[in-house]
C-alpha cells in the first residue's frame, strides 16, 4: 500500500465533495475478527451520516498511514496499485472495505476518513490482528516422593560448629591436663621437701642436748 504521496493526491481528489454539520462514523466488521485466520476474507462496515465519500487507511503495527481507497458519492472507487488485494464498494451510507485474503501485513487498525467543509473526520480505529497462538509448555513428571527411612548416624554430614567446639575442647585437654599434672607434681614435691626439713629438724633438735651433757 502507497503512503503520503498516493494520500495527498486523493485527499486533493476529494476535496469538491463537502458536507454539513456533525459527522458519524462508527467502523464494525461482518465477521469475527477474534476468530481471524491467515488467507481468510475480512469484511469491514463504516457506517456514516452522510454520502460525501469517504477513505479507507490502514495503520500497520509500527503505526505508518497507508490509502488504501477512495469511496466517492457516486460509488466510484479509487484504489492504491495493489487494489488486487482489496474490494470496496458503498451501499448508500454505509462504505465498505474488503480485503479479499488477510495476512499478517494486514494486521493493525482500519480508519473510516471523511472531507467534510475542508476538514478530515476520523472514525474511531478498527484493531484487527491475527490471535496470538499459544505454546504448551511440555508437562515434566514430578518427582517421586522419597520413602521415610533411617539414616545413618555415621552418614550425617558434621555439623562445622560442633566438629569446632570438640577441637577447641580437645585442645584444652592437652594443654590443661599436662599443665595441672606438673602443679600436682610440683605440689607433691614442696610437700616431700617440707616433711623432710621438718624431720631434720627435729632430728637436730634432738642430738644438740646430748653433746651439752657430756
Amino acid at each position: 500500500m502507497d503512503r503520503s504521496p498516493a494520500l495527498l493526491l486523493l485527499l486533493a481528489l476529494g476535496l469538491s465533495e463537502y458536507g454539513h454539520g456533525s459527522i458519524e462514523m462508527k467502523i464494525r466488521s461482518r465477521n469475527d475478527i477474534s476468530q481471524l485466520r491467515v488467507g481468510q476474507r475480512l469484511e469491514l462496515e463504516c457506517q456514516t451520516d452522510r454520502e460525501s465519500g469517504a477513505f479507507w487507511m490502514h495503520q500497520d503495527k509500527s503505526g505508518i498511514l497507508h490509502f488504501i481507497v477512495f469511496i466517492s458519492s457516486m460509488s466510484r472507487t479509487t484504489f492504491s496499485r495493489n487494489h488486487n488485494r482489496f474490494e470496496a464498494g458503498k451501499d448508500n451510507k454505509i462504505y465498505r472495505l474488503v480485503v479479499k485474503s488477510f495476512t499478517t501485513q494486514d494486521e493493525g487498525k482500519y480508519f473510516c476518513l471523511m472531507n467534510v467543509n475542508q476538514m478530515l473526520h476520523f472514525s474511531p480505529g478498527q484493531p484487527v490482528f491475527l490471535p496470538v497462538t499459544t505454546t504448551v509448555a511440555p508437562t515434566t513428571s514430578r518427582p517421586t516422593p522419597k520413602q521415610d527411612r533411617t539414616e545413618d548416624p555415621s552418614l550425617r554430614t558434621p555439623d562445622p560448629e560442633r566438629t569446632q567446639e570438640e577441637l577447641n575442647f580437645f585442645c584444652h585437654i592437652f594443654i590443661w591436663v599436662p599443665l595441672a599434672g606438673a602443679c600436682l607434681l610440683l605440689l607433691i614435691a614442696l610437700l616431700i621437701t617440707i616433711v623432710l626439713c621438718r624431720r631434720k629438724a627435729h632430728h637436730n633438735l634432738i642430738k644438740t642436748p646430748s653433746r651439752c651433757s657430756s
